[in-house]
């Protein structure tokens, strides 16, 4: 079967269904204007990248970020036109709607089913907007975000069905939608991320980290900022250090802004909070953005793994950490509660809360032992909800009963 992925950057969330299909035979094709990586067979076609919301004093106000998608929308719609022409005409298409990529992909290849990943549906309550206590949408605000889903609105009147990665990202899209937006994460590789108490992590200045030793506070985020809780987290830290002088926070991630804002007179957030923060600089470490190898270490020699999120896209980085079996401190909020129960697999506290993370982090360094059962059962909890090979299943699964074709299984006999 030849199977078609549409992702502005790269694979993406495609990224192992696409090298396992490859691997077994199928023909495989990734349409992209950047590529991350590379996989053996599968077929790169790059369309020329658009540029950004463009200021035009004639264009209706908001509608910058929908001309942007347009626009891609139109590159996408091209390059499956030049491939058809070529006879290469796929079996059915995958690809994320949250951009747009989607739009027009009906309109060229009209008999051939399409699937969307279904991200992200933009709500002014309910989910990310209005979440903090100083941030209440204005008009403008609600009318900027009901137009940023035009692309995602026209990809899916247009898709036979979708997938969601988890429950709660799936009910924040139209009800009339969600029954045929499927729920299927992408998996996380539980035999990579596992528990070793034996492993370490050397810093680069020589220090090396290991279980066992000074106990070590883990916190991941793409950008430290304060959409994934970094300032809470940090304040948190400066109250432990004062109890527990010998705890070590590491605070992996980029000095950016990937959601949210700037903070005040820009930089990053990190350098802002620092100023007022006494917080002692032998207990942090900054690493910035390390190899996936690293992090899975730091998984696994941490006595406490921190996972703040405004509700928003649940990060693949707290499941790899709960397959490591790390004890996870994590905020109450609703992407977060669909995976953890608190006393159960980790622990939940209020986001905005620094003082009971701070106390929810000092109780797991006094009694590491009390929580031996905890990081059990969050490895349990991926394993029976996240496994990669039981995801990728399923969406062979998908892929197989809307193409009413048969892939090439991984070991078939080709």
């Amino acid at each position: 079967m030849h199977v078609a992925f549409v992702h502005r950057r790269g694979f993406g969330q495609f990224a192992a269904l696409a090298a396992q299909l490859a691997q077994a035979g199928n023909e495989v094709s990734l349409i992209t204007e950047t590529i991350d990586q590379k996989i053996p067979a599968v077929r790169v076609v790059r369309h020329r990248a658009e540029s950004g919301p463009r200021a035009n004093p004639h264009m209706a106000r908001h509608m910058g970020t929908p001309d942007h998608h347009a626009r891609i929308g139109h590159r996408v719609a091209e390059t499956f036109d030049a491939m058809a022409r070529q006879g290469l005409v796929p079996d059915i298409v995958v690809g994320h709607i949250g951009w747009g990529s989607m739009m027009f992909l009906k309109d060229v290849l009209p008999r051939v089913p399409a699937l969307g990943y279904c991200e992200f549906f933009y709500r002014s309550e309910g989910a990310d907007i209005g979440f903090a206590p100083d941030d209440q949408p204005d008009l403008e605000t609600r009318k900027r975000l009901r137009l940023r889903n035009i692309a995602q609105l026209l990809s899916l009147e247009a898709i036979e069905a979708g997938i969601s990665p988890t429950h709660w990202q799936r009910s924040l899209y139209p009800a009339d939608a969600q029954g045929r937006i499927s729920v299927c994460h992408e998996g996380i590789d539980t035999a990579r991320f596992r528990p070793d108490p034996t492993t370490s992590v050397k810093l680069s200045d020589g220090r090396v980290l290991r279980a066992g030793g000074p106990p070590i506070v883990t916190f991941v985020a793409r950008d430290l900022e304060p959409y994934r809780g970094f300032p809470q987290v940090l304040e948190a830290a400066a109250k432990v250090v004062r109890q527990r002088p010998d705890a070590l926070f590491v605070f992996v991630g980029g000095d950016g802004t990937s959601y949210g804002v700037p903070p005040p007179g820009g930089g990053a957030w990190k350098d802002h909070l620092l100023e007022s923060l006494d917080i002692p600089r032998e207990n942090i470490v900054f690493p910035g953005v390390v190899p996936h190898s690293v992090l899975r270490q730091l998984f696994q020699i941490s006595a406490a793994h921190l996972y703040l999120t405004y509700p928003f896209v649940l990060s693949w980085s707290v499941l790899e950490a709960m397959a490591c079996g790390a004890l996870i401190i994590g905020s109450d909020t609703a992407p977060v509660r669909e995976v953890i129960r608190t006393g159960r697999n980790g622990l939940l506290v209020p986001f905005f809360d620094a003082d009971a993370l701070a106390e929810a982090i000092l109780d797991a360094l006094r009694s590491p032992e009390h929580h031996v059962g905890m990081r059990a059962a969050a490895r349990r909890t991926v394993e029976r909800r996240f496994r990669l090979r039981d995801c990728l299943d399923r969406q062979q699964n998908i892929l197989e009963r809307m193409s009413g074709k048969s892939l090439i299984r991984e070991g078939a006999v080709k």
